[in-house]
């Protein structure tokens, strides 16, 4: 932030002095993703024009007076999307190759011969068509998968997807793949989207990864499906209610890996986010389009934008 600093009057704050930070602010860099406090301090934003967020999802902030606002939303996509597909594809291969079993095991100092699944020729349905699921996708088929994706517009010919089906018609989808990945934006349309009658409609031996958001999946739905082993397994970075409740069941399955919410960050993470904000500043002051424009109606960055 030094070179910012140099040109502008800067404010750092916490939550509670969010609202006189932003009185007489022109830009505000939304640094902690998860805080829910844009909301309750906008009515100090007498003059702001920018607002820039240090993530891909902007749910945090896609509150009514900011999408009624002339207030410009950017965000900070680019910067997760190789790691999480990194993360994707090892969840892949630790369900295929048994590696927490392997782990116990060698605790246990149990020698016990077992063999494993193959991941090529293995069918996965990436649900949602930005640049992270466009990442996931490209990996997924370098080693062999076989990917299609999910999006608001069904079409053919896709140079990452092949083909992407209609989100509208997910259900109709899902019985033919054996990995389903959720990576789409929160939006209405989205929430819920993974409710028991998507869980019922996918494979019986499917594994079901949220890279996503945690409120695209109904997580009650989620447990009973995984007990009633309507589905193989699931893979959980992003949860509904974080952290993770300590009784939440999804703790004691022994079908079910679970991260804080952490697969995209790799080491330097941070100072690639405030990066993407520098020089989007930069542009800012030159008076030069900025990148990452989010549509507000929306709710992402649409592709080419």
């Amino acid at each position: 932030m030094e070179p910012i600093e140099q040109v502008a009057a800067v404010r750092y704050t916490d939550a509670d002095g969010l609202a006189d930070a932003l009185r007489d602010a022109d830009a505000l860099f939304v640094y902690d993703f998860l805080s829910t406090a844009v909301p309750g301090a906008w009515h100090a934003a007498n003059r702001l024009r920018w607002l820039h967020i240090a993530s891909a999802g902007v749910d945090p902030v896609m509150f009514p007076a900011l999408r009624e606002s002339d207030v410009v939303l950017t965000n900070s996509r680019g910067v997760f999307d190789n790691s999480i597909a990194e993360y994707v594809l090892g969840q892949i291969l630790a369900f295929a190759k048994d590696f927490a079993r392997s782990i116990k095991l060698q605790r246990e100092r149990t020698w016990r011969h077992r063999e494993s699944e193959r991941i090529e020729g293995r069918s996965v349905l990436v649900v949602g068509t930005g640049p992270i699921g466009r990442s996931i996708a490209r990996l997924l088929r370098a080693v062999g998968m076989h990917v299609a994706g999910a999006g608001r517009t069904a079409r053919d010919g896709d140079p990452d997807f092949g083909t992407v089906h209609a989100s509208a018609r997910l259900n109709e989808h899902l019985p033919e793949f054996d990995y389903v990945v959720a990576v789409a934006p929160l939006t209405e349309q989205t929430k819920g989207m993974f409710d028991a009658a998507a869980f019922a409609a996918m494979k019986p031996g499917a594994r079901f990864v949220n890279v996503g958001r945690g409120e695209l999946v109904v997580t009650g739905d989620l447990v009973e499906a995984l007990r009633a082993e309507r589905i193989a397994g699931a893979a959980l970075d992003v949860f509904d209610t974080e952290p993770l409740p300590p009784d939440n069941p999804l703790w004691t399955m022994e079908n079910v890996h679970i991260s804080p919410h952490m697969s995209g960050d790799f080491v330097g993470w941070r100072n690639a986010l405030v990066e993407v904000f520098a020089d989007n500043f930069r542009r800012w002051r030159a008076g030069q389009p900025l990148v990452n424009v989010v549509d507000k109606g929306l709710g992402y960055v649409p592709s080419g934008g």
